[in-house]
């Protein structure tokens, strides 16, 4: 029995860790508060300069759901490199609209756009709720606070069998603008004042009462659809995780938890630690908040003293490790694997691949992660897209093309992908920290051991040439 507690320990955290999480900006905050539990120290954007030190352990956000942490290593100085993980929080959602009042058939409803490639069809018949942040003024200053109703109070529900054709039966579809609209309360229940900034003045009511404000100082909103079922266990031996966002919270889990695991051999390391978490994956990333913005190489600028040529160096002696989720094989859908690259649950963490560039793996990239599971007997996968499929893609290779930095794509594997409710596997989580903990341990040592560039001959020219 204690075996099996330590080996689900890491699945229980992430259930724990997804649950906190509703939005980007709840998955900001969570990070946050295990970082300073573990001593990091928060910076801000606006300053000038940041007085880092060997051994100190920082963190900054942005736009309150993009962060990134680094502990700096006490061997460190500017020039050296930068070992560095990065994920997402964001996942595809229902996005609360500027103007969300909708009245039909004595319903109030709530007007949603949808956010990144969701399947759609899994949104019908949850109990649903919001989660987000929302502009308070406070006497004449206004804040930025986060909030989360914690029951259902929207529901978008399907078209009963008996009312539909045969035809609509058998391929079931919908269009995403008119019935995709959750319903919020009936309007006998909502005998109130018309809507506040376009929006059902019950919302704006069930808002400020989570927030313990008045109505009036609801100035604006920037709210996400949740579904309110919890994270759990599932399988006949507890060997899945059932829940909203794998994609790709578990990659913002993981990666915390690896890096303050390495902490403790932080000193003898001449790179940085980095851990960058983004904002807008889902939707491309070209945006402030980003992979595919300047914030890395910004903050790889001021870690190496704004000096141009230390900066060449260090990225010349980094590594970027991309961390998605990737696709387990599906028993039913099997013919949809390429039969040689099928990952399973449960089988470890995997290696993703694309010539086309889809990911940024290549050999040189490879071969550090490869070492580390040889050493530890750690679980290894790897995964090609069949050449008749289509193939997902992530901040990989932004952050490679925009740093020229060395990248690797790798994932957790999952199924139900982009639905409300993914599955993963509960015994994969466990590894897939150790993985990276030893990473980030050893990536140095493992670097200056791999002769992949030949170095300039010494020869002088008439030794190299016959006369």
């Amino acid at each position: 029995m204690a075996a099996e507690q330590d080996e689900l320990f890491h699945a229980r955290g992430f259930c724990t860790f997804v649950d906190s999480s509703p939005s980007p900006f709840h998955c900001v905050e969570t990070m946050e508060k295990k970082l300073l539990q573990n001593g990091f120290e928060l910076l801000s954007e606006r300053s000038s300069e940041w007085n880092v030190e060997p051994n100190g352990r920082y963190y900054f956000i942005r736009n309150q759901s993009t962060l990134v942490s680094f502990a700096v290593g006490g061997q460190f100085c500017p020039g050296n490199g930068f070992t560095m993980m990065g994920g997402h929080t964001d996942s595809p959602c229902l996005i609360v609209k500027p103007k969300s009042h909708v009245t039909k058939q004595g319903h109030h409803l709530v007007g949603v756009e949808t956010y990144g490639g969701g399947l759609w069809y899994t949104w019908f018949d949850r109990d649903l709720s919001v989660a987000g942040r929302v502009i308070v003024q406070n006497g004449d200053q206004f804040e930025s606070r986060l909030v989360r109703i914690d029951r259902p109070i929207l529901r978008v529900s399907s078209l009963c069998i008996h009312l539909q054709t045969a035809a609509e039966r058998k391929a079931y579809s919908f269009n995403k603008e008119n019935h995709l609209i959750p319903i919020l309360c009936s309007e006998a229940a909502c005998q109130l004042n018309a809507p506040a900034s376009g929006h059902s003045i019950r919302l704006v009511q069930l808002l400020a009462e989570e927030l313990g404000c008045d109505v009036a100082d609801v100035k604006d909103f920037e709210l996400c659809l949740y579904d309110t079922q919890k994270a759990t266990l599932g399988g006949s031996d507890f060997e899945f995780i059932n829940t909203a966002r794998i994609d790709n919270q578990l990659t913002c889990y993981c990666l915390t938890e690896a890096l303050i695991a390495s902490l403790p051999t932080l000193e003898n390391d001449e790179n940085i630690r980095v851990c960058a978490y983004f904002d807008d994956e889902e939707v491309g990333s070209i945006t402030a908040n980003g992979a595919d913005s300047r914030l890395m190489l910004s903050m790889l600028q001021s870690l190496s003293g704004n000096n141009p040529q230390q900066l060449n160096a260090g990225v010349a002696k980094s590594f970027m490790v991309s961390m998605d989720c990737a696709h387990a094989i599906h028993p039913n859908y099997s013919c949809k694997h390429e039969k040689e690259h099928a990952p399973a649950l449960n089988g470890g963490v995997t290696i993703k691949y694309n010539s086309n560039q889809r990911y940024a793996t290549n050999l040189e990239t490879t071969f550090h992660m490869k070492r580390i599971c040889e050493k530890y007997n750690l679980p290894l996968q790897e995964f090609v897209v069949r050449n008749d499929s289509p193939c997902g893609s992530t901040i990989g290779p932004k952050l490679s093309a925009q740093l020229g930095v060395r990248t690797l794509d790798i994932g957790l594997n999952q199924l139900s992908m982009h639905s409300i409710r993914e599955m993963c596997g509960s015994k994969e989580v466990g590894p897939a920290v150790e993985t990276l903990t030893h990473f980030f341990n050893e990536f140095v040592q493992i670097d200056q051991s791999l002769n992949i560039n030949v170095e300039p001959s010494t020869k002088t020219q008439s030794e190299d040439v016959e006369m």
